[in-house]
């Protein structure tokens, strides 16, 4: 693992994983990574609902 292309260490001294990492791994942990290219656990939007006019 490389820092600064697979992970970054943020104001707290954590390790953080980067997109990057996520996708070499190859697949979702589930975990809610902050950097999760596969979108678990973001909150999707809401549609917009259509007006009646």
């Amino acid at each position: 693992m490389e820092e600064g292309v697979d992970y970054y260490l943020n104001e707290d001294g954590l390790m953080v994983f980067t997109a990057a990492y996520h996708l070499k791994r190859g697949y979702c942990c589930k975990n809610k990574c902050r950097h999760c290219p596969w979108g678990f656990g973001k909150k999707k939007a809401k549609p917009k609902e259509e007006k009646d006019t």
